[in-house]
């Protein structure tokens, strides 16, 4: 050896690509079946003509919470998106894998603020608040002790279950972001 300091790239198992489509189609699966009476309400607007609009005014409406909890949501789901399209192991994935955990804690975290659903009290939903918190802290233990598909399977399964799943049922009828893009 030439006494360099670089190490090899780590490669991607080559069924990666596979497996995380299956997964990403099976959770958007459960979500589609766990929606199933909402879709009766999503095609009635659709059928009297769904105008996709944005109200920033509802949005400048809502509290510190749900602003915050919505900016960290949006982060982390750019962030995460280009971290998952890119290679794995470099500086660039260490620096925004650091950005994007620090934005779920921020959403996790302003999400127990949040309590409209409920009456003022935490609600069903608040359990993926705590998977999430719990999770985090062991995505990040897991690549310490080198188990990088822990890491990875820890961190593609916060990306899909906290942001895609979750983000998906704020978009049902009556919740903030149906008013904001649709109502």
């Amino acid at each position: 050896m030439n006494g360099s300091t670089t190490r090899p790239s780590p490669q991607r198992p080559p069924a990666f690509a596979l497996r995380m489509a299956i997964t990403i189609g099976i959770a958007l699966a459960v979500a589609a079946v766990a929606m199933g009476p909402v879709w009766r309400e999503v095609f009635a607007a659709a059928s009297h003509g769904l105008h996709l609009h944005f109200d920033a005014g509802l949005l400048a409406r809502q509290s510190l919470a749900v602003k915050l909890h919505l900016a960290a949501a949006v982060a982390a789901l750019a962030i995460g998106a280009f971290i998952l399209a890119r290679r794995k192991g470099g500086g660039l994935h260490r620096t925004l894998g650091w950005v994007w955990v620090i934005a779920m804690a921020g959403t996790a975290v302003s999400s127990l603020f949040i309590r409209i659903l409920n009456h003022g009290a935490l609600s069903y939903i608040h359990l993926l608040t705590g998977w999430v918190l719990i999770a985090l802290p062991l995505g990040l233990i897991a690549i310490r002790n080198r188990r990088v598909v822990q890491h990875r399977r820890t961190m593609v399964g916060l990306y899909i279950g906290g942001l895609i799943v979750a983000g998906a049922f704020t978009f049902i009828p009556g919740r903030l972001l149906w008013a904001v893009f649709v109502g």
